[in-house]
């Protein structure tokens, strides 16, 4: 009989541990997520410091050459000649309009004027290219991540398409009650939109938090979009990870990809100038596209609002300089101006 407690003790182990290896190694027990194996971890010595950041970031000059944003007259023309081409659009940081066919994408869409709760947090500098009110009918709502400046809850309350389907990671659906189609995705999960199109959420390297108590509490990532025979990556904020050469093994060549190239120096807080564990700087944006195989990147998430201490307009330059070095040629490392409208088959040119 004494027996009996050290059995079912040993059984409950073997459940647990039969439990644990059919988790993923991104899902942890407390119900949080976490980075890819490989991933660079955060120092946990770095105090942050609103005080410092604050102090640092009033000395940035905010200016940047008058054709950094086309006229919002303009970007409505552009977009309504293009009714019938498939095309990409930026309207600014890392919202997008993405046509593909019959299907119209909008990515993270971010239109209130400032990047925090309520009336708080760092404020754009420039506007979007168009009003939330003025998109075009829009058949995909697709949300990278749980961050202020790329999950506006005032943009998804006021979304006018209402209709879209919308393609969320693990744990976003409570944002989003007023949509009627809510799919939430686990990183390689896949779900089909039409026979052209599919969307595949796949890892990043990042995180997540709203507030005090909710850190990595949602699930972040990047999309695959795979239209007829094209792929297309669209990035999470994301820094750099072993992760990326096995995607761009099992998922490459990728015709296009967006990538964050901003938000990328905290110097003096952190340690090291240029360098951030969850946003590739120009050059880790470069080099991770090279891992994806990529054709074209087009770098994104700079040239609206001052997230990090760089220089407003250094991203955009250091992208397109140092391209050659990471076997891109100019071309194809591009730049958007906030409110082009360029035809797809001319980017993939």
């Amino acid at each position: 009989m004494k027996l009996f407690p050290i059995y079912l003790f040993v059984l409950n182990i073997i459940f647990l541990i039969d439990v644990m290896a059919e988790k993923p190694y991104h899902h942890l027990s407390d119900g949080t997520f976490r980075n890819p194996e490989g991933s660079p971890e955060r120092d946990p010595n770095i105090q942050w410091s609103y005080k410092i950041f604050n102090e640092e970031r009033k000395k940035i000059k905010i200016n940047f050459p008058k054709d950094h944003v086309v006229p919002r007259e303009k970007v409505l023309k552009d977009l309504s000649r293009n009714l019938d081409n498939d095309y990409i659009a930026w309207i600014g940081h890392a919202t997008f309009l993405i046509k593909l066919g019959n299907t119209t994408i909008i990515t993270d869409p971010l239109f209130s004027n400032n990047t925090g709760p309520l009336i708080f947090g760092p404020k754009r500098y420039v506007d979007p290219a168009i009003a939330l009110e003025e998109i075009p009918k829009t058949d995909i709502f697709l949300l990278t991540h749980n961050h202020y400046d790329h999950l506006d809850v005032n943009a998804v309350r006021n979304f006018p398409h209402k209709e879209a389907k919308v393609i969320i990671p693990l744990k976003l659906s409570k944002y989003f009650n007023r949509f009627k189609d809510v799919n939430e995705l686990d990183w390689y999960q896949k779900i089909k939109i039409n026979d052209d199109l599919q969307i595949t959420l796949l890892p990043a390297v990042h995180w997540s938090k709203r507030s005090l108590f909710d850190t990595n509490k949602t699930l972040w990532g990047n999309y695959l979009i795979e239209y007829k025979d094209k792929k297309i990556l669209f990035a999470c904020d994301t820094g750099v990870g072993d992760i990326y050469k096995d995607l761009g093994n099992n998922y490459g060549p990728i015709d296009i990809t967006f990538i964050n190239i901003g938000a990328y120096n905290f110097f003096p807080i952190m340690p090291e100038k240029d360098k951030s564990v969850y946003h590739t700087n120009p050059e880790e944006a470069l080099s991770l596209a090279k891992d994806l195989k990529s054709k074209k990147v087009i770098g994104m998430h700079w040239g609206t609002v001052i997230l990090s201490l760089e220089p407003i307009m250094e991203p955009p330059e250091r992208f397109k300089k140092n391209s050659e070095k990471f076997g891109f040629k100019k071309k194809d490392a591009i730049i958007f101006k906030i409110g082009q409208v360029s035809k797809l088959s001319e980017i993939l040119d």
